[in-house]
This record gives structure tokens, sequence and C-alpha cells, in this order.
């Protein structure tokens, strides 16, 4: 039996529930992403190295950031502890993957979908064992307890010396291998840079896709009635003790996947990187690409990631902002004033972030000339 068609000449009027439910259920929308999928793939040829590792970077962070926002953005669940969940998937897969011979512990097994997978169920983990505090806390006395994960995590990493490192000393990062070729080695045919970021792009639309339609299932509806009002959801009926350990166990494996990622990308880390900082970077990518929306994620990932590399160009244009550690105004306090700064004006101007002003100009052309 064949289902029902699209009638003709009215392309957005659909006649069953699945058209509507459709993945991409418009002709625009099928267009655009398949232009986006074309021109990523042709990047690696067109941009130098740096810049594909700083992409590369972006995409491992949209990951870490998708993670956050079902938390966050769906669940309505305050977490300000996801540095230390990147943490545990970052030691992970570079514990798994180190020599067993080296100084610190390591396994010898870089396979990258072993040690990827395992990043991210450790990582998930230790997600599901937070998860019982968020049955009983809600809004600012969930973040602090959050927040407590990040300087216990620090401690912890800091005099765990066999598996990172120690400070200032820290460990190689998890050694990236699919089907017996380094990806962090150049090759006949690509760089390492151009791999990593190939690598990292498809993985990046692999776990997008996955969490859009887990939003989109019964689980995400669920999430969703969580968020809006647990008492209500409740009395209709929505396990909410399953579904926040649910929303932390999944945010905290995509977490512990981009740990892994991340630094695989730079190639070293210590313990002092998942720190508070990180967490707030990580809040900004959602709370300025658009909180509960995927793409939203991926644009506040992209845009953070990014903007280093803008500031780092300030001490040529504002001399009294250096580019070092040793002045009185320095790029990277810039860095972390303007976290705070964009928060608060896309909350204010722009609650749904990028992703709200790109709804805005999509709706203001697709009714042009009569957008009003």
């Amino acid at each position: 039996m064949k289902g029902p068609k699209t009638i003709k000449g009215r392309p957005e009027l659909y006649t069953s529930y699945a058209q509507d439910m459709a993945f991409l259920n418009t002709r625009p929308k099928r267009v655009s992403v398949s232009a986006l999928v074309v021109l990523a793939l042709l990047v690696p040829f067109l941009i130098t190295d740096d810049l594909l590792q700083l992409l590369a970077t972006g995409f491992v962070a949209a990951i870490g950031a998708i993670g956050l926002n079902i938390v966050t953005g769906y669940a309505g669940q305050v977490s300000l502890g996801h540095a230390f969940f990147l943490a545990i998937g970052a030691y992970t897969g570079a514990a798994l993957s180190g020599p067993e011979t080296g100084r610190v512990i390591g396994f010898g097994i870089t396979s990258l979908p072993i040690w990827l997978l395992a990043s991210g169920l450790v990582a998930a983990f230790f997600g599901v064992l937070v998860a019982p505090v968020a049955v009983r806390l809600r809004g600012l006395y969930l973040a602090i307890v959050t927040l407590g994960l990040v300087f216990l995590g620090e401690h912890v990493f800091r005099e765990w010396t066999s598996l990172t490192g120690g400070p200032g000393v820290g460990r190689p990062a998890a050694i990236p291998e699919l089907f017996g070729v380094r990806l962090d080695r150049d090759n006949a045919l690509f760089t390492a840079a151009q791999q990593l970021y190939l690598v990292m792009f498809v993985l990046l639309v692999i776990f997008g896709v996955l969490a859009r339609n887990l939003v989109r299932s019964r689980v995400g509806r669920a999430f969703a009635a969580v968020r809006d009002r647990d008492l209500a959801a409740s009395v209709i009926g929505v396990d909410l003790t399953k579904y926040k350990v649910l929303a932390f166990a999944v945010s905290s494996f995509y977490a512990g996947v981009a740990g892994a990622l991340l630094f695989v990308v730079n190639g070293f880390f210590d313990p002092g990187s998942f720190n508070l900082l990180l967490s707030v970077q990580y809040i900004a990518m959602v709370l300025i690409g658009g909180a509960g929306t995927i793409s939203g994620a991926i644009m506040g990932a992209l845009f953070i990631t990014l903007l280093p590399r803008i500031t780092r160009e300030l001490p040529a244009v504002l001399p009294f902002i250096s580019g070092d550690a040793t002045g009185a105004i320095t790029v990277f306090q810039v860095e972390a004033v303007l976290y705070g700064v964009l928060i608060i004006v896309f909350l204010i101007v722009e609650p749904r972030g990028l992703f709200g002003i790109w709804v805005r100009v999509r709706n203001y052309w697709r009714t042009w000339p009569f957008s009003y």
C-alpha cells in the first residue's frame, strides 16, 4: 500500500502525521542541508590546516553542547558540571589508548570506535550516579551541586598523577586510529588536519541526527514536559526519576565523547584544562546558540570556538589590550568577560539565541515581499 503523497501545488500540505514528522519535511530544508554538507566536505581542500583544526575543535565542542542542551535546554535541569564529564571522557579515552609502558596509565587500545564508545559510557555512568540528586533538587540548588562536581574533579585529577600526569605536565590525548590509519599523522592523500576535520564532521552529523531524533520522540516530549512543569508532568504519568536520570545519562555520554575528541584535536591536555571557565563556555554555547534546539547548540559552539580567534586580533586594533599574560588587560580576560556579556545580551535581546535570529530572518524572506 502506497503512503500518502503531497498534494500537487501545495508542497507543505501533508496528508499524514508521518510526513509532518519527517526529519527534513520540506524541500528547502533538504536542499539547504545538502548544500551545507557538500560545502563542509569541500572546505578541507580550500583553507589552511590551522583553520581546519579550529573548525574541527568547533565540531567537537558542538557535540558536547548538544549534550548539555539535552539536559538543560530540553529537560530543564540546570547543570554547571559539564567540564567534569568532559574530563571523565578525556581521561578514559587517553588511558585506554595510551601505551602500556608509558609514565601514565595506558592499555594500548588505539581503535577510535572502542575508546570513544568507552569514554561516553564511563561518563554516562557517572552521570547516572549524579542524576538522583536532580530528582530531589531543582534550579539554583541543582546548579550549585553540579558546580561542586567541577571543583571535586579538579582536585581528584590534580592529585591522581598516574592517570593525568599531574598539573603542568599532563598527558598525551587519545590516539585516533581508524582501520589501522593514524588520523593524527599526514599520509599520501590527506594531512592530519584534513583527516581530523572530516572525522569530526562525520561524528557531529551522526550525534546531531541521533539527538534530533531523540528529542522528537516520546522521550523528548517527556523531557519537555519535565522542563515546563515537572509537577504537571508527574500528574499526567511522566516518570520524573526515569526521565531525569535518562537526561543526565545522555548528556554525560555526549560530554564524554566530546571530551575524548576535544583533546585529540589539540593533542595534549592537563588537569587544569577542566575548570569552571570550560563549563561556562558550554553554558554560553547553549544560551547564545539557542536553548532547546540542536541547530542552536551547533551554532553556539562554532561561535564560541571562533571567538578567541577574533579576540587574538584585538591587540593590533586596541593597543591597551595585551596579547600575553603580562599586561594589565589581556585578551584572555577579554574573552572571559565576553562570555558573560554575550550571555546577558542574548538572554535580554534574543532569548532564543542565534537560532532565533535565523528563524526570524528565514520567516521574513519566506513571506517577502509581504513580510508584515
